[in-house]
């Protein structure tokens, strides 16, 4: 039996003319070139799908994607410390969000007990 080949539409990974990129959310990040990228948009279809987190992790822990990862789509701020410590630098917030009540979430915590994909060192070994 021969292996089944993914294919993707030609422009899922292809950055505009202003360095951004956007991935599907079923898009591997390792395929993608991230030559004059500045920017990566990754997506949330719905608040339960949450493959975007691991796309942003991919990024920056494995291919070492140094610019912003942007989410968009069904962005609620219950998800924004994860996306935080997944990655992420931007988060576009779905229209009800309020945009004061999530800078109050990610205001709560200073530091985290394990390490994360932007603080590798667990809090305990960081000193």
């Amino acid at each position: 039996m021969k292996p089944t080949i993914e294919l993707f539409k030609a422009d899922s990974f292809t950055a505009d003319e202003n360095g951004v990129l956007t991935l599907a959310n079923d898009a591997d990040p390792r395929d993608a070139s991230l030559d004059g990228v500045h920017t990566v948009q990754l997506q949330f279809p719905s608040f339960a799908d949450g493959r975007a987190f691991s796309q942003a992790f991919l990024l920056r822990r494995r291919l070492g994607f140094a610019g912003q990862i942007r989410a968009i789509g069904d962005v609620l701020i219950d998800q924004l410390a994860q996306m935080q410590r997944s990655g992420f630098t931007q988060a576009v917030l779905r229209a009800d969000q309020s945009v004061d009540h999530g800078r109050q979430l990610l205001a709560q915590y200073d530091a985290y007990y394990q390490g994360d994909a932007v603080d590798v060192k667990p809090h305990f070994a960081a000193a």
